[in-house]
């Protein structure tokens, strides 16, 4: 048996998009969720291990992840868990803070330090995910970008503790139409607006991310650590004239 790439926050968008990916590749499979019905679906779609999981339970973390260990180690982390939350910094409250920073930073390190024996063993990678919003600064995201900020210091502080053993990187997506995007692109108007602002004319879909996240998880990318990667449609980096 192969060392399993674990999948946190399977159970839709990026991260269903990643297992379906890795699943076609070959790659063993232990995938988690809250939804214990929804995931467990999946991972019999797939022929995957599964387990149910809230992320915000610290003990339940380690216990779980600890379980996705068979013998051979942890090939891979994938933390597809996250939130948006968009709100004027009057309208923020401390809780509002300190739940995003919960579930999207300290969330992703319980998972890791659960994960670090098993990744150390099978020599495996981790892949975390940010925002565009961190580097470009926009409007109402004072609450998530703050978390996400998070992860981008994260990913550099471990990628230099676990080294050379783990590598760990994160991808910086733009608006992707995912679940938790829904309200963002409800209208056919908003969706275009959103789109319009990216230089390749649209926004994301979970596939695009999940396409770097795999390569990132692969030995193809065993030369890359440490990094934080835009995969937004250039948004980014790049102004267009209709900018």
């Amino acid at each position: 048996m192969s060392a399993p790439i674990v999948i946190l926050g399977a159970n839709g968008g990026i991260g269903e998009a990643l297992a379906r990916r890795l699943s076609s590749d070959g790659h063993e499979l232990f995938l988690t969720a809250r939804d214990k019905d929804r995931i467990a679906e999946l991972a019999d779609e797939l022929g995957a291990r599964t387990a149910s999981l809230d992320v915000m339970d610290e003990e339940a973390v380690s216990e779980v992840i600890g379980s996705a260990d068979s013998g051979d180690g942890v090939g891979g982390l994938a933390y597809c868990v996250g939130s948006i939350v968009l709100k004027r910094l009057k309208s923020a409250g401390s809780r509002d803070f300190v739940d995003t920073f919960r579930l999207n930073t300290v969330g992703a390190a319980l998972a890791i330090k659960a994960a670090e024996k098993g990744l150390k063993k099978a020599g495996g990678s981790v892949v975390l995910f940010s925002t565009v919003a961190v580097q470009q600064g926009f409007n109402n995201h004072s609450v998530i970008s703050a978390a996400k900020g998070g992860i981008e210091g994260l990913t550099r502080a471990l990628a230099a503790e676990l080294a050379p053993n783990v590598r760990v990187n994160a991808i910086a997506p733009s608006i992707t139409d995912t679940g938790i995007a829904e309200k963002l692109l409800s209208s056919e108007q908003m969706a275009k607006g959103l789109g319009d602002m990216h230089p390749v004319g649209r926004y994301g879909q979970p596939d695009d991310v999940a396409a770097m996240a795999a390569t990132l998880l692969s030995k193809d990318a065993a030369w890359v650590t440490g990094q934080i990667i835009g995969v937004d449609g250039g948004r980014g980096a790049l102004r267009t004239r209709s900018q």
